[in-house]
């Protein structure tokens, strides 16, 4: 699908998307409640569905009414194959969960997903007496359970969303406390999430500043649990981009207390200079005198795109650090940037683990292709809004994976912006 951005001012209001993040942990934890669990404003992208579609798969029983899911535990898989689509969190987190299941299951993905590393589970699973074969470290992988919950010592260097997967499959199957000990642990507010979702399930999980996680054994809750999942800061992101650099906009539906990474956007756009007024129940922003600023993104990788699009419009050169945490996303996006952004004439330097942006020299309007990464995509569109000349973007529908309203979104900003109606999702 090409979508076409056309320069432009934006103005209006917009509720911000759902988190994609906090839907796939609700999901999860609703697998393993011990009733009925009631999800409020459920998200539906592409990552959001593949979730819902594993949970069935390993015998939850879902009920869309009144907008909300209905969600009946289950744990007793009635597939021999799950399938997470492309989402990274998803196979993370459900593989351990999967494993909880005395029966041999395959767990499989599409796309980017199949070459990024799965190491991780050839090196803990048969340390917790799960068999497992493995395509050499990549997808698709076959697991026996079930797992058992034993004190491991465990490397977060890659991701946090491995813990995330190991918290929840221990806290549903430990019958006596039990640690996990990680090593360099990255995207710590990612797991601050994951605890946060799990107290709100009635688990009990100590965290020991990062370096250790103690999980107490889960009494049982025969009661229904009623879970709203949050705004999605990682999406917001490119609104308030958006809206520092192409016209006023206000933003809802976004908890300014989240432990979610991606809110440190708000620390950025103070550092460029943006227009910002941050109420408990409203963001506005709004375009300023923008310049260039040093930010460390090590501990929330998905603002890269967005940032990069704000420093485009940054007098000066902007500095941003993680970039060692780009290459296994949906691209490797330090490459995908530094090449898709050049074609707008933005200069983008890779430096060890910085990423170095010339701004403030205008952007042009180009040609350029999404690298079917949701984020790229909607780094692009959002660099088109003030670009001299329209912005074509090819493999458009990306933004399906996390956020499918994008391009309407955007209209509803008053962007001019040309989708083909037929392939509107």
């Amino acid at each position: 699908m090409i979508v076409t951005v056309h320069p432009s001012n934006i103005s209006g209001t917009i509720q911000a998307p759902t988190s994609k993040s906090s839907m796939q942990r609700a999901c999860a934890a609703a697998l393993l409640a011990d009733a009925e669990t009631i999800i409020s404003n459920p998200g539906k992208s592409n990552d959001d569905l593949a979730a819902i579609d594993v949970i069935q798969k390993l015998g939850a029983s879902v009920e869309i009414k009144n907008e909300e899911l209905r969600i009946k535990n289950g744990v007793n898989a009635v597939d021999k194959e799950i399938n997470c689509g492309e989402a990274g969190l998803g196979i993370r987190m459900f593989a351990p969960i999967a494993a909880l299941n005395k029966n041999e299951i395959t767990i499989n993905g599409t796309g980017s997903l199949l070459t990024r590393p799965m190491n991780f589970f050839d090196e803990i699973f048969p340390q917790l007496g799960i068999k497992i074969q493995s395509n050499g470290g990549k997808l698709p992988i076959k697991i026996q359970g079930p797992l058992q919950p034993k004190n491991i010592t465990i490397d977060g260097s890659l991701s946090s969303q491995f813990l995330t997967g190991l918290l929840f499959a221990y806290g549903k199957s430990a019958t006596a406390p039990v640690t996990i000990t990680v090593n360099n642990l990255k995207s710590k507010p990612y797991i601050d999430l994951t605890l946060q979702v799990m107290k709100h399930f009635g688990y009990d999980v100590v965290n020991n500043n990062y370096e250790s996680f103690l999980i107490n054994p889960k009494p049982l809750n025969p009661k229904p649990i009623h879970y709203t999942v949050e705004g999605d800061w990682s999406g917001a992101a490119f609104l308030l981009v958006m809206g520092a650099v192409a016209g006023e906009i206000t933003i809802k539906g976004l908890d300014v207390f989240s432990t979610q990474a991606d809110k440190a956007i708000l620390q950025a756009l103070n550092m460029s200079k943006a227009k910002l007024s941050i109420e408990e129940k409203q963001i506005v922003v709004g375009p300023g005198k923008l310049q260039a600023f040093h930010f460390d993104a090590t501990e929330c990788p998905d603002l890269f795109p967005p940032l990069v699009a704000l420093a485009a419009y940054c007098e000066g050169t902007t500095v941003i650090e993680g970039v060692r945490r780009l290459e296994h996303k949906e691209s490797n996006r330090g490459l995908t940037l530094q090449e898709e952004f050049g074609k707008m004439d933005v200069n983008i330097t890779l430096q060890d683990d910085l990423m170095l942006i010339k701004g403030g020299h205008g952007v042009t309007g180009a040609t350029v292709h999404s690298h079917h990464d949701h984020r790229i995509a909607m780094a692009c569109a959002v660099a088109g809004l003030k670009a001299t000349g329209n912005t074509i973007i090819e493999e458009a529908e990306a933004i399906n994976k996390s956020y499918p309203d994008f391009y309407e979104h955007l209209k509803l900003l008053q962007a001019a912006v040309s989708v083909p109606a037929k392939q509107l999702n």
